[in-house]
């Protein structure tokens, strides 16, 4: 057995939580938060992806290398035993701030347990994994609701053929050219940080680094490395359109991932000492958090038309395409954008093995409006990610509810509860009992 596990199980077992002696309640969440970074980070020396940040200190990594041979049952019980202390707290103190750390803590070992097994081969059902993954599951739509959807497209997408097939050609005007890609993606998100920071005051030392890569199943990525700095790739595998540079820009950056990571680190780590948020566990709910914010940030960047009148008057002149049907074509996206469900059930099929790899072709080219070779990287992406594709658009909509609910439907009043969102501890519960 690792020789950090075994000191993991001693200390869990000496950590005494007294809640009516608040130092020793303080105490006590502070070893606990210590040993959930400890666990996340020797998790992650066998599962590469599962931490996609740490910027905490270099005492909570782990002293030794991997075993060549990964614990799975010595970790999964390094999660009980933790999480048993963590729910101890928890209750103890349900309406008090340890309890509250202790509780998040204790919904985010529910992923890493989910998670160990998963990486040792030991699946489960979609909706069971997202649901110890993220907190959640999403909703399920049969065949004739995506056929009522793209029906809506059919008198509004002009030309011959199939809607997917007129969506696509439409869709074909709007291509970035390979040597524009820099140009137009860099103003897209300099232009999303402008308008960030006239709402929100970020680290003066903040900055990216834009790389674009290939061989990779999704589009873009942000790779936080702490102290406020980021490193976001972009995937020229397939052909990128000229939303996605506003899209993925701004999901990647601002206000999206970039101002995420920044505002934990700085507000909940740095500020007030919270050692957990120092670590971002990528299979948890922190991504239902992370990546419904990111989507619905886009909307809150621009707001209304102004994704369009952007697009037309800086990125198509910068790319040399021409402006002639770009509103047509945001349009049809808006209502593409209802089609973002059909990821969910083509992965509840795919990972069960009641839909074939063609069918899953089929659902997301006539559904989905892909083309082929998004359809391709679509299900990559399944396969290797698995029910991760639910914080997409479900953890879009409960965001979107969650701000909205809360008097965020007013631009400037939505930017206050957004930034509360990205930089509170927050749990996948809370956002759910108010969107109820």
């Amino acid at each position: 057995m690792n020789n950090w596990i075994i000191s993991l199980f001693a200390l869990s077992l000496m950590v005494s939580c007294k809640p009516k002696d608040e130092n020793v309640a303080t105490s006590g969440i502070n070893e606990l938060a210590q040993q959930y970074v400890r666990l996340a980070l020797v998790i992650g020396q066998y599962d590469e992806p599962f931490v996609d940040a740490y910027y905490g200190p270099d005492t909570l990594k782990p002293l030794t290398k991997p075993s060549s041979v990964f614990p799975k049952d010595s970790l999964l019980n390094a999660v009980k035993l933790l999480k048993a202390e963590c729910d101890q707290i928890a209750s103890a103190d349900s309406a008090g701030t340890e309890g509250h750390r202790a509780a998040w803590i204790a919904d985010q070992l529910i992923s890493f347990d989910r998670r160990i097994r998963i990486f040792s081969g030991e699946y489960g059902l979609f909706d069971d994994e997202s649901k110890e993954l993220f907190g959640t599951t999403a909703p399920v739509f049969n065949e004739h609701y995506y056929q009522l959807l793209v029906g809506q497209l059919d008198s509004l997408l002009p030309g011959k053929g199939t809607v997917p097939e007129r969506f696509q050609m439409l869709a074909n005007r709007f291509i970035i050219p390979k040597d524009k890609l820099d140009t137009v993606f860099r103003a897209a998100i300099a232009e999303c940080r402008k308008r960030t920071l006239q709402h929100y005051t970020l680290p003066e030392n903040e900055d990216f680094k834009l790389e674009f890569v290939t061989n990779k199943s999704w589009n873009g990525y942000n790779w936080y490395k702490g102290n406020y700095q980021s490193v976001i790739q972009i995937n020229t595998d397939i052909n990128i359109f000229i939303d996605r540079a506003i899209d993925v820009g701004s999901h990647e950056s601002y206000p999206g991932h970039h101002v995420y990571n920044m505002l934990l680190e700085k507000n909940l780590y740095r500020d007030q000492g919270l050692v957990e948020l120092s670590v971002y566990p990528l299979y948890s709910p922190q991504s239902l958090i992370a990546e419904g914010s990111a989507n619905y940030g886009i909307d809150v960047v621009f707001p209304g038309d102004d994704k369009i009148i952007f697009a037309k008057e800086v990125l198509l002149p910068l790319a040399g395409l021409d402006t002639t049907g770009i509103t047509l074509y945001f349009t049809a996206l808006a209502t593409k954008g209802k089609l973002n469900y059909v990821r969910n059930d083509v992965g509840r099929g795919l990972l069960s093995g009641s839909m074939t790899e063609e069918e899953a072709m089929r659902w997301l080219q006539d559904y989905g409006l892909y083309n082929e070779e998004t359809a391709v990287k679509g299900i990559s992406f399944i396969r290797g990610q698995r029910s991760y594709v639910i914080n997409y658009n479900h953890g879009m909509d409960l965001v979107k509810t969650y701000i909205e609910q809360k008097g965020g439907t007013d631009p400037e009043t939505r930017w206050k509860i957004f930034e509360t969102l990205l930089s509170g501890q927050i749990r996948i519960k809370d956002i759910l009992e108010s969107t109820d």
